[in-house]
């Protein structure tokens, strides 16, 4: 007696490629070290394993510059995670730690933007990659030229350290440490 199977609906496979996605984190209200770290905790978490990390920097506000000093750094993650599931979860990263969007470039606990996500380039209103001012803020650059010098700009077709020499934002980027 042969045996029948029910038929099974099988659902399409989704072959997700791994990515390299490189995250500016800053913050400059309260405890900066302590907002950055748990930021990074939680990228590491919801988003993927960080591969490199840059030190962190510290810098006068860009933008809005009467309000306190900001810490930047920059990491690289690896990512299965597709460029819009990234800002979504890197959005409710910031929102979980208490971000609130009140002033554009105003002071903050935590931001984290999306520099670059593998050789993309993406342009919707929500999500501009690689970032739209990230040749032109020297607290990025330095931190990215740290960990990916040789990085090339898929847009511009300069790597990370001629981004960084030829940068004409004035503000000084100062090495932090936590003896500081």
């Amino acid at each position: 007696m042969k045996k029948e199977f029910p038929a099974i609906q099988l659902k399409p496979y989704i072959c997700r490629q791994m990515n390299t996605a490189y995250l500016s984190l800053g913050s400059n209200e309260g405890d900066r070290i302590l907002w950055i770290s748990k930021a990074i905790e939680q990228i590491g978490d919801k988003c993927g394993p960080v591969t490199r990390q840059s030190s962190m920097y510290e810098t006068a506000a860009w933008g809005i510059n009467t309000q306190p000093d900001f810490l930047n750094m920059v990491i690289a993650i690896q990512t299965i995670l597709a460029p819009h599931e990234l800002l979504n979860s890197i959005l409710a990263i910031e929102k979980s730690l208490g971000r609130h969007r009140d002033i554009k470039w105003g002071p903050r606990i935590i931001d984290i933007d999306i520099l670059f996500f593998g050789n993309d380039v993406i342009n919707f209103p929500d999500l501009i990659i690689p970032h739209p001012y990230l040749h032109l803020r020297r607290f990025t650059l330095a931190p990215l030229a740290e960990i990916a010098a040789d990085l090339l700009h898929p847009v511009l077709k300069k790597s990370i350290k001629t981004l960084l020499s030829e940068c004409q934002d004035p503000l000084e980027v100062h090495l932090f440490s936590v003896s500081d």
